[in-house]
């Protein structure tokens, strides 16, 4: 691979903010780039374009790079605009693998810093690569894995078998306890490593909540063992670490701004347009050029104006280029989840990269590098890219299939829906979905509930109860205050 190619690759999957500062450094190191004397306003970036709306087929002819006074310069593209149907087009370049984007600030590591050095070195097989980033993007700040597999099986489009092994392996990288989904895999990760998760301390990780309350008559009927010997466990366990990642320096927490503007238009369809604020504006001064190499007189300066030269103009050809397919990847995007932005997340379609990618001719591992990092501003707020690929879960009736962010979106609802004396275990939930044409396993239902951080049908029915009960009470003190008052008149 080229150093071009991989400059041109790694451009496409930096988020803005990044590819503003490699933009920076690249102006800085030579001598024929120089960025316009315009003022980038930061406060109006994540405002949408004005109402004027280039009239443009899908596949639109950009005007970006063209020579003015000596200088060839590169201008974000402006829109394009679709009222239905399908867009062909040639095929997107980028393609092939990319080495990771380089963190060269002087600070220290952040949690995901630190997993993607590691895995780099651990995982060969690019696929296998693909699925890690895609793990350790969905690993919060404490350390713990949560996000979905099947949605990550459905991005990558490989089999869910294959993206949990690959969690169960990550899930031996420093610091321990790392990508764990929940508390108890947590810990019994960490003591795994110590040899020490025997079948004794296994029951007692899967009953933590009478670690909690300190039941060590309860934990020792379970666990088989005298008490004594259970609070030596009790002890250990309260000695492991419960947020592995949180010795790592915190990501820095900046305000979202869209890469791309989705609105509806006036005559039906969508206007789809680049935020042309946030992206970098580089000028190749072709005067300063022709200015320098008519004065050079060595082999060694020549040779160093004409690399300088070539640089700078694929700088260009590669800023262009990233603009032009993310535009292309985000219109069909919006194409595929018309219904979503219509009528809400319970519309939003199954998707993975392959259908994108086959729609608009362009490679799998393209699509991957310009969704990665990117964000989508509609009229029902701003979205990751990665929000619209989805898992399809099949449909009770013999449909179309549901998306898996949509049934997750379902079952919220069924959860807000529950009253103390009404609340869904998950089977309870199967049958609820299925009668609303979702065909859906048990298994499947509690793993979303707990993506979604919803706890158990007897956890919930006990929140309810002690809401309840406080609430009774209020009302109860503020009715008796209401007669104290009245007494006292």
């Amino acid at each position: 691979m080229t150093p071009q190619l991989q400059q041109a690759i790694k451009l496409l999957q930096l988020a803005n903010l990044e590819l503003v500062e490699y933009v920076d450094e690249q102006v800085e190191g030579n001598p024929l780039l120089e960025v316009p004397e315009e003022p980038r306003d930061s406060e109006d970036a994540a405002e949408a374009p004005s109402d004027e709306i280039a009239e443009a087929p899908l596949d639109i002819d950009y005007d970006e790079i063209y020579a003015a006074e000596g200088k060839s310069e590169y201008i974000a593209g402006r829109s394009a605009a679709f009222s239905g149907g399908s867009s062909g087009g040639g095929g997107g370049g980028f393609e092939g693998g990319a080495p990771g984007v380089e963190q060269t600030l002087t600070r220290e590591q952040t949690l995901r810093e630190h997993l993607l050095s590691q895995l780099s070195l651990d995982v060969v097989d690019p696929i296998g690569r693909l699925i890690g980033v895609h793990l350790i993007d969905s690993t919060d700040a404490a350390g713990y894995f949560t996000g979905d597999l099947e949605s990550i099986a459905a991005t990558v489009d490989c089999e869910v078998a294959r993206v949990e092994a690959s969690l169960v392996a990550l899930q031996a990288l420093d610091p321990p306890g790392v990508l764990a989904r929940n508390l108890s895999e947590c810990l019994a990760i960490q003591l795994r490593e110590r040899n020490r998760l025997d079948p004794a301390m296994q029951a007692m990780l899967d009953n933590l909540v009478l670690v909690g309350d300190g039941d060590l008559e309860g934990l020792s009927e379970i666990c088989g063992l005298e008490v004594d010997e259970i609070a030596d466990m009790v002890v250990e366990i309260r000695g492991l670490n419960p947020k592995p990642g949180l010795g790592f320096e915190s990501e820095v927490v900046q305000e979202v701004v869209p890469d791309v503007f989705v609105r509806r238009r006036a005559g039906g369809g969508w206007s789809v347009d680049l935020n042309t604020d946030v992206l970098p504006k580089v000028l190749v001064d072709m005067v300063y050029h022709a200015d320098i190499a008519a004065r050079a007189k060595s082999r060694e300066d020549k040779t160093f104006i004409t690399e300088q030269l070539h640089a700078a103009n694929w700088l260009v050809k590669s800023l262009d280029q990233r603009a032009r397919t993310i535009l292309r990847v985000s219109t069909e995007l919006v194409r595929q989840q018309d219904a979503f932005l219509l009528h809400g997340v319970e519309f939003l379609r199954p998707l993975n990269l392959r259908d994108i990618a086959t729609a608009i001719d362009m490679h799998e591992s393209t699509v991957s590098r310009v969704t990665a990092n990117k964000f989508i501003a509609t009229a029902r707020g701003i979205y990751p890219m990665k929000y619209f690929f989805t898992a399809a879960i099949p449909a009770s009736g013999g449909g179309q299939a549901h998306a898996a962010e949509a049934v997750r979106h379902r079952i919220r609802q069924l959860v807000d829906e529950e009253t103390p004396d009404a609340v869904l275990s998950d089977d309870d939930m199967v049958e609820a979905l299925f009668g609303a044409d979702i065909d859906i396993a048990r298994r499947t239902v509690a793993k979303y509930r707990d993506t979604l951080r919803i706890p158990s049908s007897v956890e919930r029915r006990r929140r309810l109860r002690a809401a309840a009960k406080n609430a009774a009470r209020v009302n109860g003190a503020a009715h008796n205050g209401k007669w104290r008052q009245q007494s006292g008149q």
